[in-house]
């Protein structure tokens, strides 16, 4: 006698938003502090201030992309087996 097993629910997983931003500004963040490490002129930094601002930023996204990829292992998205007994289908279904 087979017995079926309820669907259980699962994690988003890659396809958690979060995980994407974090990957799109952890990119960035990499190019700029390569390009504040090595490609920066003195000339650009006296343009800016004396701040070496790509360094500076790219630290900066570097650590918000840390930031979301935590957020997403602390605190992962459940997404329900089946839709809930409150909702309703979709016209057409």
């Amino acid at each position: 006698m087979a017995t079926e097993s309820e669907p259980r629910a699962h994690k988003a997983g890659a396809f958690d938003i979060r995980l994407i931003i974090a990957l799109l500004v952890g990119v960035y963040g990499v190019i700029l502090t390569v390009m504040g490490l090595g490609f920066t002129s003195d000339e650009e930094i006296a343009k800016a201030a004396g701040v070496n601002i790509n360094l500076w930023a790219g630290i900066g996204m570097l650590a918000v992309s840390a930031l979301f990829v935590i957020w997403a292992k602390v605190r992962p998205l459940v997404v329900p087996a089946e839709p809930g007994a409150g909702e309703t289908a979709p016209a057409g279904e």
